[in-house]
């Protein structure tokens, strides 16, 4: 299954949630069309989001947990380290008391 990078790892872009759902389709056996058929989720909104085209959304997540037995809040955990390392600034940022004493 997809893992996490280190954190020791600069610039590295964690794998999109799709990644793994991809590699837990294939651990199980299951194919897109049987989850499409089991869970509900439309055939376009699997692929998009296993070909990183797609995020996850409060609700794909919902459905994504209650297929895999987990909580929600690890697929959107997921969306959210992948979109904050992908969007990481290549500038520094200012600190709030910086930036608050710019502002006056």
């Amino acid at each position: 299954m997809a893992s996490i990078p280190n954190r020791r790892l600069p610039g590295r872009v964690t794998p999109h949630p799709g990644e793994f759902l991809r590699e837990m389709l294939e651990e199980l056996g299951v194919s897109q069309t049987t989850f499409h058929e089991r869970t509900g989720m439309s055939m376009q909104r699997i692929s998009e989001i296993i070909n990183g085209k797609r995020g996850v959304t409060p609700d794909t997540a919902w459905i994504l947990g209650g297929a895999f037995g987990q909580s929600p809040k690890y697929w959107l955990n997921l969306q959210a380290i992948h979109d904050l390392t992908r969007t990481k600034p290549t500038k520094p940022t200012a600190t709030m008391p910086e930036a608050l004493k710019a502002a006056r």
